[in-house]
């Protein structure tokens, strides 16, 4: 029985939801949790408690996973006993006063443009790869992509006469997003390394390819970044996640609306936004001292 709900919601999670693979993926293994100390709790998923959750959360932090990835496995945990409830298989939602740990903002490493200028100088062009790689760091600074919307990119999505690349992001769903004259130039470099390649059957209209003609992985970016970012001498923790983080930043300090800076990113919240961006604490005093009624000096 079992086997059949869990059969089921992901069934729910892919054609009702709309998730992307990975996320599929993550669902599933954070569930996987769950069940497994419900079977060695002998406790039936219809028959769960709000105190039965209760004991896993507290178990959760027993075992040391960090707050923010306990927070994330809740979240799974409500959606999975709200299914239960929608598709008939409970009365009630045992998970709707489950709370999680409390967390503070984390604010990710950012980049400077000078900083990325800098990933992007210690690139060694003279490679098969360099000028690849070069674009790929241009195209997630200037245009905020996800790593896996950045894998996924279509030749067939770029309007790089309109300056515009057309992005498929969480849930398949498309927006467009404005591209800098420089990643343009960058991917225009790269396309001339590209057009010699043999590409393999049905990856023609990936942007970025592998040297054997296929299409990369996100975890092939994050290796790559993180050896640039080493050869360029950057000391801070970076990820692809990392560029895009930078790209958010960037438009916020320079003055930019957080609606727009939400359009660009592609969050259905605005409050993911709001975590997602910040502004350094220098930043905010010289800001409140120039622009607030009570310290402009007249």
């Amino acid at each position: 029985m079992e086997k059949d709900i869990v059969k089921n919601y992901v069934r729910y999670l892919k054609l009702q939801r709309n998730m992307s693979g990975n996320t599929l993926d993550a669902y599933q293994r954070d569930l996987r949790k769950l069940l497994d100390y419900l079977k060695a709790e002998e406790k039936d998923i219809r028959e769960v408690t709000l105190e039965d959750l209760e004991h896993f959360s507290a178990g959760l932090h027993d075992i040391g996973i960090h707050a923010r990835s306990q927070c994330r496995i809740l979240s799974g945990v409500r959606s999975f006993f709200r299914f239960l409830q929608l598709d008939g298989y409970r009365d009630d939602d045992p998970s709707e006063l489950l709370e999680s740990p409390q967390i503070g903002d984390h604010l990710p490493e950012v980049l400077s443009p000078e900083e990325v200028d800098q990933l992007e100088a210690g690139i060694d062009l003279s490679k098969w790869e360099g000028q690849r790689n070069k674009a790929i760091i241009e195209v997630l600074f200037s245009c905020g992509l996800r790593v896996s919307e950045l894998v996924n990119l279509k030749l067939s999505n770029l309007y790089l006469q309109e300056e515009f690349v057309r992005v498929v992001g969480k849930g398949s769903k498309e927006r467009l997003v404005p591209i800098s004259q420089k990643a343009i130039k960058e991917l225009r470099y790269w396309f001339e390394d590209r057009n010699l390649m043999t590409i393999k059957p049905g990856e023609e209209d990936y942007v970025f390819l592998n040297r054997r003609g296929g299409h990369l992985t996100r975890t092939m970016i994050l290796i790559m970044i993180k050896q640039q970012a080493e050869m360029a001498g950057i000391q801070k923790t970076i990820s692809p996640h990392t560029l895009r983080h930078s790209f958010a930043t960037a438009l916020l300090e320079g003055g930019a609306d957080l609606r727009i800076i939400q359009a660009l990113l592609g969050h259905e919240s605005i409050g993911t936004t709001e975590i997602y961006t910040h502004i350094d604490t220098s930043t905010l005093r010289r800001e409140i001292l120039e622009h607030h009624p009570r310290n402009i000096k007249k």
